[in-house]
């Protein structure tokens, strides 16, 4: 007679949840129930999301999102998000297939805490980065198709400085490609349909020594030139009250900046440009 009590014998997930393994939620995920990885839809029915950008400033790292999704040449949604806390040290954003994308963020944020559980620490800043690389490596049989998810990702590094790293902690910023390339970036970075336009602002307007409010104004700006020079880029909607997703990283965690406080910023650049339309 079996003895029930061995990880082999017992039903379903479990039996995945009592063996000895990687502390990969993302592994165990694939390999107790592979149903509930993302998966793709037609690329054609897919909306996707467009500009991101990142931007370093003194104390941490400011990472801002448009709201725009599109489907073709349609408007797929006008208030999308697609800046997020991935834990509470980092951000990531993404550009690409939308729902793909949203759903391999969830999983980024579970695979975080997942081994925060197992390996009662953190992982690194360098380390989430490349678990994030191995998630996006994994969909590059969907990215062939048409379905890519490309994402930025950025974050206070509080251990930067046993890290090999002469710097002291501070913002952090990496991109990636479809392949799971992962690129560390100085200073500042841009991805999406509007990423030309957005780092040739950024570009322009960031400078060595900025402070938390300088970053988001810049990191705003960028948002608002790429808009003004990409389709899929939605600036900022005024007459819905609409705003960029602007999100902090800092020594005190992550936080968003609040639409009262964005709306004064907006305001002001948004005034700034009508009397210089040019600009």
């Amino acid at each position: 007679m079996s003895d029930l009590r061995l990880p082999s014998a017992a039903p379903g997930v479990l039996r995945y949840a009592t063996t000895p393994g990687s502390p990969s939620f993302t592994d165990f995920l694939a390999a107790a129930a592979p149903d509930l990885l993302p998966h793709g839809t037609p690329a054609d029915a897919m909306p996707h999301g467009t500009t991101i950008v990142a931007a370093v400033y003194e104390g941490g790292v400011v990472m801002a999102g448009d709201r725009r999704s599109t489907a073709g040449n349609l408007i797929a949604q006008r208030d999308i998000e697609k800046v997020f806390a991935a834990d509470e040290n980092s951000l990531i954003g993404i550009a690409g297939a939308a729902g793909l994308a949203v759903e391999i963020v969830r999983l980024f944020q579970v695979e975080l805490e997942h081994y925060e559980k197992i390996e009662g620490t953190q992982l690194t800043l360098d380390g989430k980065a490349n678990r994030l690389a191995t998630m996006i490596r994994g969909n590059l049989g969907q990215a062939l198709q048409g379905l890519a998810v490309v994402p930025l990702f950025a974050g206070f590094d509080v251990d930067g400085a046993n890290n090999g790293r002469a710097a002291p902690a501070s913002g952090r910023i990496f991109s990636f490609d479809l392949a799971g390339g992962r690129y560390p970036e100085q200073y500042y970075e841009s991805i999406g349909s509007g990423s030309l336009f957005a780092k040739g602002s950024l570009k322009k307007r960031w400078t060595p020594g900025l402070d938390q409010t300088g970053a988001v104004r810049v990191a705003v700006e960028a948002l608002y030139d790429a808009a003004d020079d990409d389709s899929a880029t939605g600036g900022p909607d005024l007459t819905r009250g609409i705003f960029p997703v602007v999100r902090l990283a800092s020594a005190e965690g992550t936080a968003r900046v609040p639409d009262d406080e964005l709306g004064g910023v907006v305001l002001d650049i948004v005034e700034q440009r009508r009397t210089r339309p040019g600009s």
